[in-house]
């Protein structure tokens, strides 16, 4: 993360999705970010984490896919404002950007949880440039986010794992043999790190190399 001091955003909306699940929107003001980016947080009492931004570079706000965790220094205290609150965050940074790093290879999305929101910004921005799969792990069925744009995807693989559902009934990893091999394709992963762990393990041992497979860890707080 650069050193620039953080700013004031308005609030203009918190969303609950389901239970802890919410969206954060904020005005966006004049910040620039790519698809894939970062900001940091911060709460009334100078504690902060970083958050994937899940909204396009070329939309008019700013969205963040966050999930409270109970007594978490942050989140909590996220999900507790309102409309016309002010809230400081720090400038864009990242390192994992689908869009620049593959240079328009096909690629592949694994997702858990909150972190499919940089492949959200990522589908916002590059509409023209689908990955060839997506595979999403949820708790409920009510904590898929940004359907619209996932079912844009030709294969797109949704596991829910603490319900009966329509997707598969259990964990993303089950569905790996269905994932596309190819030494040409980039892999992304985000979210829990035992599935990162799981899913980089087992594209090793099908041959993909490591410089094909770009993982971001997602840690609640």
């Amino acid at each position: 993360m650069n050193n620039l001091k953080p700013e004031k955003h308005t609030v203009l909306s918190v969303s609950t999705l389901h239970n802890t699940l919410f969206e954060l929107t904020l005005e966006r003001r004049d910040l620039h970010f790519q698809a894939g980016d970062c900001v940091a947080l911060y709460t009334d009492q100078g504690k902060s984490r970083p958050y994937s931004i899940a909204s396009g570079p070329s939309e008019s706000h700013i969205r963040f896919l966050i999930r409270s965790i109970p007594g978490g220094e942050v989140s909590s205290r996220l999900f507790e404002l309102d409309a016309g609150d002010t809230i400081e965050l720090s400038p864009p940074f990242g390192w994992f950007r689908p869009a620049q790093e593959a240079n328009h290879a096909p690629s592949v999305f694994f997702a858990t949880g909150t972190g499919i929101a940089p492949f959200l910004s990522y589908l916002a921005d590059q509409p023209e440039q689908r990955p060839l799969s997506i595979l999403y792990g949820v708790s409920h069925e009510k904590d898929i986010a940004g359907f619209h744009l996932l079912n844009q995807v030709d294969q797109l693989q949704i596991a829910v794992s603490q319900e009966d559902t329509m997707h598969h009934r259990g964990r993303i990893t089950d569905l790996l043999n269905q994932v596309p091999l190819d030494s040409s394709i980039h892999y992304y992963c985000c979210g829990r790190e035992k599935m990162i762990d799981e899913i980089t393990e087992w594209l090793n041992k099908k041959g993909v190399e490591l410089n094909q497979i770009h993982r971001e860890v997602f840690f609640h707080g």
